[in-house]
C-alpha cells in the first residue's frame, strides 16, 4: 500500500498536493470550534481587523505605495541605484542613505513593503534594503517623539537610539551573511545595466518622487498632541492637493502628457471630493487609478502600469491574509482574539529575559499601525509590564507584523525572511534585557 501511494506521488505530485490540500481542509472544517464564544468572537474581530485595515490603509497607503513602487522599477536609473545603495557601494554610504531614506517616510511595516520591494528588485544591495525595510516604520520621528512624551523620556531616547542602531546592524549583518550571493547579484545586474538609465531628466525624476511621497506622507498624518504636528494634520488635505495639483503640471510640463486627460482627471477627482465631503478615498483613489490608466495609454508609460500591477498582485493577498489571521490570534486594541490577554500581561510582567523575548516576538507578529503602538504599551504598562518588555515591544513590533513576514517571504525567500525576523526578534530582546535592568 505505501509503495503504491510513494508511485502514485511520483507520477502525479500535483494531484497527491491537492488531495492532501482537500483532506487538511475537510479535518480543518470538520474540527473547527464553531459555537464556542472566544473562537467565535476570534472571527468576528480578525474580519473586523480586516474591515479596518481595508478601509484606514489599503486606499490611503498601500495605493500610492504600489504606484510609486512601480515608478522606482520603471524611472529610476539602475546605475544610480548601484552606484548609492548596490552590493558593491560603500557600506557605510548606502546603510546610511536607506536608513534616511526609511526615516524620511514615516510608514507602517506594511506601507513600506512595496517600497521595498521596488528599491530591491531595481539592484539595491540586500543590507541597504534591509536597512531601509527596518528603518521606514520603525524610525519615526514623530513616534519616538510621542513614545518620550507619553511613556516618559528615557524610554523615547532608547527607543530612538535603539531603531537607529537596528537598521545599520541588521543591515550590515545581512550583508555579511549573504555577500557573495549579493556580489554575483551584483554583477548580473551590472552586466546588463549600460544601456538601463532614468528614461526622464534626473531633476523631472526626483521632482516626480519629491510630489508622489510628499502625498504618500501627507494624506497618512496621523493627529498627534503637539502643536506643530497638528497644524500640519489640519492642513492636511489642502497640503495634499497643491501636491496633487504639481504633480498634474508636472505631467502636462515634463512628462508630455496630453493635457485634455490630465486636467479630465482633476475635474474627476473635484468632482469626487465634493459629491463625498467626508470620505477623502473617493478622490484620492479616483485620482490614483486615473494616472494609472493614462500610463497604460501611453508607450512610455504603460510598463509604470504593469510594475504597479506585478507588486500589488504579489503583495495584496499576502497582506490581508495576514490581517485576518493576527486578528484571528491577537484580536484588535482593546478587543481579544484567540490568545486572552491576561496571558500577554502575564508572561512580560517583569525584566526577565524571557519576559522580554516573548514581548519581541509578540510584538513581531502583531500589527501596529503608525503611533497606535504608544497607547497599546502605555496600556500594558499600567497593568504591570516591565520597562525592558516595553522597549522590545516597540522596537520589534512597529517593523514587524504577521502580514509584513509573508511578503517578505516572497521578495527574499524562506531563509533570509526568517534570519531578518530573527535577527530583530533577538536585537530587541537583547536591548531591552539590557534596559529593563539598568532603569
Amino acid at each position: 500500500m505505501y509503495t503504491k501511494l510513494l508511485s502514485l506521488s511520483r507520477e502525479n505530485p500535483v494531484q497527491v498536493r491537492l488531495m492532501v490540500l482537500m483532506a487538511v481542509g475537510f479535518l480543518i472544517l470538520y474540527f473547527l470550534p464553531a459555537g464556542n464564544t472566544r473562537f467565535d468572537n476570534a472571527v468576528l474581530e480578525a474580519v473586523r481587523l480586516t474591515h479596518w485595515y481595508a478601509q484606514e490603509h489599503v486606499i490611503l497607503c498601500l495605493l500610492p505605495a504600489f504606484i510609486i513602487a512601480g515608478a522606482m522599477a520603471v524611472y529610476i536609473s539602475q546605475g544610480s541605484v548601484l552606484r548609492y545603495l548596490g552590493p558593491q557601494a560603500s557600506k557605510p554610504l548606502a546603510l546610511g542613505v536607506a536608513s534616511v531614506s526609511g526615516t524620511l517616510l514615516a510608514v507602517c511595516s506594511c506601507t513600506v513593503l512595496p517600497l521595498f520591494g521596488g528599491i530591491y528588485k531595481r539592484g539595491a544591495g540586500l543590507g541597504a534594503a534591509i536597512a531601509f525595510l527596518y528603518s521606514g516604520p520603525a524610525i519615526n520621528i514623530m513616534a519616538i517623539v510621542v513614545t518620550a512624551k507619553v511613556l516618559g523620556a528615557e524610554l523615547g531616547i532608547a527607543r530612538g537610539i535603539g531603531a537607529i542602531f537596528f537598521a545599520v546592524v541588521i543591515g550590515a549583518i545581512m550583508h555579511l551573511i549573504y555577500r557573495k550571493e549579493e556580489m554575483a547579484r551584483a554583477d548580473a545586474s551590472g552586466r546588463g545595466f549600460a544601456a538601463d538609465g532614468a528614461v526622464k531628466p534626473l531633476g523631472t525624476v526626483v521632482i516626480f518622487f519629491s510630489l508622489m511621497i510628499g502625498i504618500l506622507v501627507f494624506a497618512n498624518w496621523a493627529a498627534a498632541d503637539s502643536l506643530l504636528w497638528m497644524a500640519v494634520y489640519t492642513w492636511k488635505w489642502p497640503i495634499t492637493s497643491l501636491l496633487a495639483l504639481l504633480l498634474g503640471a508636472l505631467f502636462i510640463s515634463r512628462w508630455q502628457w496630453p493635457a485634455f486627460p490630465v486636467l479630465g482627471l482633476g475635474v474627476l477627482i473635484i468632482i469626487s471630493a465634493l459629491l463625498a465631503p467626508g470620505a477623502p478615498e473617493l478622490p484620492f483613489a479616483a485620482g490614483a487609478i486615473g494616472i494609472l490608466l493614462i500610463a497604460t495609454t501611453r508607450e512610455s508609460d504603460r510598463e509604470w502600469a504593469a510594475q504597479t500591477w506585478d507588486f500589488t498582485k504579489q503583495i495584496m493577498p499576502l497582506l490581508l491574509g495576514g490581517v485576518f489571521i493576527a486578528g484571528l490570534l491577537l484580536g484588535r486594541p482593546g478587543f481579544e482574539g484567540l490568545i486572552p490577554s491576561v496571558w500577554v500581561s502575564a508572561a512580560v510582567g517583569d525584566n526577565s529575559l524571557v519576559s522580554t523575548g516573548i514581548a519581541s516576538i509578540l510584538g513581531a507578529f502583531m500589527y501596529f499601525s503608525t503611533l497606535t503602538e504608544v497607547p497599546i504599551v502605555e496600556g500594558l504598562l499600567g497593568s504591570g509590564m516591565g520597562k525592558g518588555p516595553a522597549l522590545a515591544l516597540l522596537l520589534a513590533g512597529p517593523a514587524l507584523s504577521l502580514p509584513n513576514m509573508l511578503v517578505i517571504r516572497s521578495i527574499l525567500g524562506n531563509q533570509k525572511t526568517v534570519i531578518y525576523c530573527s535577527l530583530v526578534i533577538v536585537m530587541a530582546t537583547t536591548t531591552g534585557y539590557i534596559y529593563g535592568n539598568l532603569w
